[in-house]
């Protein structure tokens, strides 16, 4: 199926580039695919339609998985991926080579709510592990599933220049069992473009930042590029924001992602401080749209504004961002099991943060265990424990290990048991760990506890029990505490929450 200006070869194929370098994080832009589109509602003129259609590009619709989430009434979901890719002149404001892949830097799944007064976006980290399922290649072939890998990889799925946003898709509906019913790319270019359009975004800097925080490999610290303290930036200046990691806050990737949050809570707090002026507004859709690359339901004009139409009564304060629940492994970030479950739960459900059901259209539900014996109060200090995966679902063994890990148990390994047709949880043991083994096996209710002469310490084998409860239990009103209390609203200070550590 051929898009705009580029149509079927935006589709892409295998592998994956890893390749370090300075990325820009697009957190930012979402919205501005609303943003984009708002101006249409109060300018009303014909000839507008005909020059935004021609702005929008659409990715090929060839490469979305035939083996997806089902269609939900209760709200909707759009995925927003933020590209370094340096085509197009966008190699003059982030560096690197102009024919280098695309890839991804940042996303976030944007779910909007049925009562069209709520928002949620979720940002996922990129260097977040999870399964990359079957993505299809630019010769029309599809790639084996990749197990346990950096989320960013998804969208460098057949090293095109112009990335893989189906690829990227398809990730997120396996990683969040949600569907994605819009897919929304905004580039270098876009970005700089429309926060000139807007007259500049306000933002907080905790310490005076230099070109060799932008970009740790200069030999010497360079000239300042930020002074402490509230300002306002756009174009390059808004760029440099974003992209910095090093030398403020923590010097992390959720550092900087906390303070892409709070950039898009700003954005979208300026844009309606403006009011809805075509003046103002006409720039910025046409900014917007001339950088977006969009799923073909997006392609046009015509369908953005009816898009528009289901947010535009979205409060500021009921705008909130909150990021996926992680832990870091290694250099690397993995998911906190049951939280995330949780966390899909109750977006799934229409709910809000705190618990309020935001559909109106199902019932109330019991408040429910996220995951078997994790509300359960045990210790597993002091108590090693390997754990097997016995069953073909992919990532049980690691939900097991962080639940085991949120109990204070030391989990030393996880693997793929040497038979995967295992039905009942095992816990195996050697001799004189039995009370260790019990205490594990509280935290896998039915389990079947057993001495084995080649046991070393205690092991885990899951079974299909384990997985089969896990996804029969009931849905979650509320998220946990951690992950709500992190969240950001559109209209908070921009100066506060801006660092994790």
């Amino acid at each position: 199926m051929a898009g705009r200006r580029g149509g079927s070869n935006r589709l892409q194929g295998q592998g994956a580039g890893t390749g370090r370098r300075k990325k820009l994080s697009k957190v930012k832009i979402g919205i501005a695919t609303v943003v984009a589109v708002l101006v249409l509602l109060t300018a009303g003129a014909g000839w507008i339609y005909f020059r935004l259609d021609g702005n929008i590009d659409t990715f090929s619709a060839d490469g979305i998985s035939g083996d997806r989430p089902p269609a939900s009434t209760h709200g909707s979901n759009v995925l927003v991926i933020g590209t370094d890719a340096r085509t197009d002149g966008n190699s003059d404001l982030g560096g690197g080579d102009k024919d280098d892949i695309g890839r991804s830097d940042t996303a976030f799944l944007l779910h909007t709510y049925a009562d069209q007064k709520h928002a949620v976006a979720v940002s996922i980290p990129r260097d977040t592990l999870v399964d990359i399922p079957p993505c299809r290649l630019p010769d029309g072939s599809w790639t084996k599933g990749q197990h346990n890998t950096m989320f960013n990889e998804a969208y460098s799925v057949g090293q095109s220049a112009n990335g893989n946003p189906a690829c990227t898709q398809n990730t997120v509906e396996k990683l969040t069992g949600l569907r994605v019913d819009h897919t929304v790319v905004v580039d270098f270019k876009g970005f700089a473009q429309m926060t000139k359009a807007v007259g500049g975004v306000p933002v907080c800097l905790p310490q005076d930042v230099y070109q060799k925080d932008l970009n740790p490999n200069r030999a010497t610290r360079g000239d300042q590029i930020f002074a402490k303290g509230p300002q306002t930036v756009a174009g390059q200046k808004a760029l440099d924001y974003v992209r910095i990691r090093h030398g403020i806050g923590d010097g992390s990737d959720i550092g900087r992602i906390k303070r892409q949050q709070a950039f898009v809570a700003a954005l979208l707090k300026k844009v309606k401080s403006d009011g809805l002026n075509p003046t103002r507004l006409l720039p910025l859709a046409d900014a917007a749209t001339k950088s977006l690359t969009v799923d073909p339901g997006l392609g046009s004009a015509g369908k953005m504004l009816s898009f528009a139409m289901s947010l535009k009564s979205i409060d500021l304060h009921d705008t909130k961002f909150v990021t996926l629940p992680w832990r870091y492994q290694g250099d690397r970030v993995a998911i906190v099991h049951p939280d995330a479950e949780a966390l899909w739960a109750v977006l799934k459900a229409d709910r809000t943060l705190d618990g309020q059901d935001a559909g109106g259209h199902h019932d109330k539900q019991a408040a429910a265990s996220p995951s078997p014996g994790a509300t359960e109060q045990v210790s597993g200090k002091g108590i090693s424990v390997a754990v097997y995966n016995g069953t073909t679902e992919t990532g049980l063994a690691s939900r097991a290990a962080d639940t085991l890990t949120e109990h204070g148990f030391t989990v030393t390994s996880t693997a793929t048991a040497a038979s995967q047709s295992h039905q009942n949880t095992v816990i195996k043991y050697e001799s004189g760990h039995k009370d260790q083994a019990d205490t594990v096996a509280r935290l896998f209710p039915g389990a079947d506890v057993q001495e084995s002469a080649t046991a070393s310490g205690v092991s885990v084998i899951l079974g299909t029990a384990y997985a089969d409860t896990s996804a029969a239990s009931p849905t979650p009103t509320t998220v946990p505490s951690n992950v709500a209390d992190g969240a950001r609203s559109a209209d908070d200070d921009p100066c506060s929450n801006l660092s994790y550590g």
